[in-house]
């Protein structure tokens, strides 16, 4: 990859701490929100199989497009990315992983550049919605789009249908419209247990594996948790 060349270009090792995806995800939205083009190498060094595999390299595709950028060695298995952002582009995006790669990691990456867009943009991204090693769907819509609400951001969240490993084929939708003001965020005090609930769901297997679940959750929560109702 001796031939990514690029002025001003911020280096990033992607070896560095876990060696993971979060890296690289982390760096696609921060060039396309300031402008900055950047150079990562050693892509995902730190797991079994490095470089860009399908999820990670759908992300760069994505946050290419958002910010209108160039981005020299997006390919599977690069172990290197020249990224170039011009500016971001509100409209109407659709991206489809192809495998069951994690469709919340991929709206993670444009969620911030499109929240910046001089106009709202709606994005429908096609992969697995409920998959190991990534937020499912169900966290972002009830926590983590919640809390960005709470700083200002503005944006909702649909499942059209969910997406398991090996298959994939969930669908998300999200609208985002621009941010007007930010607020800051202050999670300092952790606060009481008031409530707990959840979801017992199965896909391809008898409801009655996801009834067994509930039942035996609600008896290890009964205990010391009030007000617990899992559906």
């Amino acid at each position: 990859m001796g031939t990514l060349r690029s002025r001003q270009a911020v280096e990033i090792d992607g070896s560095r701490g876990e060696g993971g995806g979060q890296v690289l995800r982390s760096a696609l939205a921060l060039s396309s929100i300031t402008g900055r083009p950047f150079r990562i190498l050693n892509i995902r060094a730190g797991r079994p199989k490095p470089g860009l595999a399908a999820q990670h390299l759908k992300s760069v595709e994505a946050a290419a497009r958002v910010s209108g950028a160039r981005a020299e060695g997006a390919s599977l298995g690069s172990s290197a990315l020249l990224f170039e952002p011009r500016g971001i582009i509100p409209g109407e995006y659709r991206f489809d992983i192809g495998t069951a790669g994690s469709v919340s990691l991929v709206l993670q990456t444009i969620f911030l550049p499109l929240s910046f867009a001089s106009a709202p943009s709606r994005v429908t991204i096609t992969g697995g919605t409920h998959v190991s090693w990534s937020p499912c769907f169900d966290y972002l819509d009830r926590h983590w789009i919640s809390f960005l609400h709470d700083a200002g951001f503005d944006a909702d969240l649909a499942l059209s249908e969910a997406g398991f490993y090996p298959r994939g084929g969930g669908c998300v939708e999200a609208r985002i419209r621009p941010v007007s003001r930010l607020a800051p965020l202050r999670l300092v005090a952790r606060g009481g247990l008031r409530r707990l609930t959840g979801v017992s769901a199965v896909a391809g297997l008898p409801l009655s594996i996801a009834e067994r679940q509930r039942d035996q959750a609600l008896r290890r929560l009964a205990a010391g948790t009030p007000g617990t109702e899992i559906a």
